[in-house]
């Protein structure tokens, strides 16, 4: 599906798909080091979770692959080690667009005018482990892998095999710096190392960085001893004081110190330099003595680096510009039409094997009606897939289009239930207008009612619900909450025993007083993601105040509709779905049948500690000092919720020069109102 297709509800699903699948490879890769998937498919993953994120931002899950780093070191042999400051990770772009995008956006989060010249580092990107080595009076004393970014293993015993790595730095060095870069297996040692294995009897490593983090990752550092690793800097963590004000000049000072860094690194004026030293680097990537994916671009200037700062994993003065992934060409054999929880026809496409990107693919989706036009697909046809920018492989081209074959005919009925399929005015997906009378919607609906997102149920699976579904056992949510009645019906089921009975059952019961959102969100509202549900609960605490709202507003109640209108995050779109689904007899049932079997607490969120702290603040006019991302993101680590306008409900609006309409709101509101420099000393005391 597009993403501009997509509604939250289909948003929201897929990102919680998303979570799932990065997370599990993210074990494969960082943990287990034995990956089922190609970088460029893993890259794919983690595109498309970005994309969906910056097209609906409030429904970011709090489990996101973009709020995390590296993986979880619990299951480790190695000691753990808490890094002093996190090790972060960096997003990624994937065009030249991209990167003049990061650039500009560094522009405006620092309030540069255009012709600000803002100079860039850039270097290749070694596919390697990352490793952090920190010293004290210029003495190694631990070394950690990245693990978490915030708990990693320690490793210091490991890296006193690698030759790069100095045990004493020399030179003139803080009494602590922390240096940070990647440790690598060089092309030449890998295949060495595979020949080895093969006279010794033992498997091959599938790529230098599976045999370079196997390597490293030892209980047993005699096995790191006999592995040929190599180590470059890429940058550094805490420490006492830095030797210089530049990115480019701290990594020619580590150089100084005996640490190597990439012959590669350069500092780039403008962003055409940027993007000539990325396709210098390309051409060359072949010949390089190790495995790179990608450049990576630093802001040059430490103070501006500072000002900046960090998203949730990623600073936001960094980015890799990664390579381009492979595309391949095969035939469509069948295009099938699945039927999704908001009974949305999506046709997928059938293929003859093809392997793309190191990953055999069978399936592609098609989207929808519209796209399928736009590709003229058809059984038959020869077509161009790739596997960048999309979570499953996509038709980027029909290369038989031409040829004289039958069109593909999209179904206007359900292949499901046969109800009518039609698409509703201003959207390009079609749907079954069946709604519960639909199996497979219904079916759908249980799913999400029971995934991690929503109310996160161990134990009752896609397999288990399509099972209890079709034996009349789950007609409604609240049907879940009755299986207790069923236990010896369970038990008679093929697989079932007594403790995974009772291991279901319990997993039921400890949901009997969910989370209010969490159960909100469960209810697959269209519109109403994790996030918006969170800010709804927020707002009204408990369920029955925000269906009274919605109900007031759904009969014309200009107050009521005022009040959702009011939350952030909430629009036209979010308070018609609301009102629409309280208003349906069903939907009531459904509610009141469920409320029956649960009993959810009041939603409280507990907030940091600061003057500012749950409040509601409101940034007007123009700042000097900062630019509005910047101030927002300030109010939002300080605890307090940056708002666009002006209500009853703001508690501080922070005004600069030609502050207009919001700041006379303000005045006839009774609102607090301070200038930029009084906001700065807020930010100074906080906590």
């Amino acid at each position: 599906m597009t993403i501009d297709a997509m509604t939250e509800a289909d948003a929201a699903n897929e990102l919680m798909r998303l979570a799932r699948q990065i997370a599990y490879h993210d074990r494969l890769y960082h943990t287990l080091d034995t990956p089922e998937i190609a970088d460029a498919e893993y890259d794919a993953l983690v595109r498309r979770n970005a994309e969906i994120e910056a097209a609906f931002p409030h429904l970011i899950r709090a489990d996101s692959p973009s709020r995390k780093v590296g993986h979880d070191v619990a299951a480790s042999p190695l000691s753990k080690v808490t890094h002093e400051v996190r090790m972060m990770s960096l997003d990624n772009a994937f065009t030249d667009e991209e990167v003049e995008e990061f650039a500009a956006r560094v522009r405006r989060f620092l309030a540069l005018p255009a012709e600000a010249e803002v100079a860039m580092t850039a270097e290749d990107k070694i596919d390697g482990l990352s490793c952090s080595l920190r010293y004290e009076h210029g003495r190694l004393v631990r070394a950690a892998t990245r693990g978490d970014g915030q708990v990693g293993e320690d490793v210091t015993a490991n890296v006193a095999f690698i030759p790069d790595i100095p045990q004493h730095l020399s030179g003139d060095v803080p009494e602590v710096f922390e240096i940070r870069g990647e440790v690598y297996m060089a092309k030449a040692d890998f295949a060495a190392l595979n020949v080895a294995q093969e006279e010794k009897g033992e498997k091959r490593f599938a790529n230098p960085r599976n045999a370079a983090a196997g390597s490293l990752r030892q209980k047993d550092a005699s096995v790191t001893a006999s592995r040929p690793l190599r180590f470059l800097a890429h940058g550094w963590g805490a420490h006492s004081g830095l030797p210089a004000q530049t990115q480019y000049d701290v990594m020619q000072v580590i150089a100084g110190w005996g640490v190597p860094v990439s012959p590669l690194l350069v500092r780039c004026a403008t962003t055409a330099d940027m993007l000539a030293h990325y396709r210098a680097i390309q051409a060359q990537r072949p010949d390089l003595p190790y495995d790179i994916d990608g450049v990576v671009y630093k802001v040059d200037r430490l103070d501006w680096q500072e000002r900046l700062g960090f998203v949730a994993k990623a600073p936001r003065w960094g980015m890799a510009h990664k390579f381009p992934a492979e595309r391949a060409e095969t035939v469509v054999e069948a295009i099938d039409v699945q039927v999704g929880r908001t009974g949305k026809l999506t046709p997928v496409g059938r293929l003859r094997p093809v392997l793309v990107g190191g990953v055999t693919v069978t399936n592609v989706t098609l989207h929808n009606r519209d796209e399928i036009a736009r590709l003229g697909v058809r059984v038959g046809d020869r077509v161009v897939l790739q596997r960048a920018g999309d979570v499953i492989p996509q038709v980027v081209d029909n290369l038989t289009r031409e040829e004289a074959r039958e069109a593909y005919v999209f179904p206007d009925h359900c292949p499901e239930c046969g109800s009518e399929a039609v698409a509703e005015e201003g959207e390009v997906d079609v749907r079954c207008t069946g709604g519960l009378i639909c199996p497979a919607q219904r079916t759908e609906r249980l799913k999400h009612f029971v995934s991690r997102a929503a109310l996160d149920i161990d134990g009752l699976g896609e397999k288990t619900i399509v099972e209890f579904f079709a034996l009349g056992w789950l007609e409604s949510p609240a049907d879940i909450f009755r299986l207790k009645n069923r236990r010896a019906d369970i038990l008679g089921r093929e697989g079932w025993k007594d403790k995974s009975v009772e291991n279901l059952l319990m997993a039921i019961e400890a949901r009997r007083a969910p989370d209010a959102a969490r159960l909100l969100f469960a209810l697959g509202i269209r519109h109403v993601g994790q996030v918006t549900a969170r800010d709804l609960m927020k707002r009204f605490v408990t369920l029955p105040d925000l269906r009274a709202v919605a109900e007031r507003a759904h009969a014309g109640d200009e107050d009521a509709r005022a009040e959702l209108l009011g939350i952030d995050g909430v629009g036209p779109v979010v308070v018609e779905a609301l009102g629409e689904f309280f208003h349906e007899p069903h939907n009531r049932a459904v509610w009141d049948d469920l409320l029956s079997e649960l009993s959810p607490p009041p939603y409280i969120v507990e907030t940091r500690a600061s003057v500012v702290a749950g409040k509601t603040v409101v940034f007007t006019g123009k700042l000097e000092t900062m630019s509005r991302d910047e101030a927002k993101a300030q109010a939002e680590a300080l605890g307090a919720r940056a708002a666009g306008s002006v209500s009853a409900k703001t508690d501080l609006v922070v005004a600069g020069p030609g502050a207009g309409s919001k700041l006379k709101q303000a005045a006839a509101l009774g609102i607090e109102v301070i200038d930029e420099a009084a906001w700065a000393e807020i930010v100074r005391n906080a906590g």
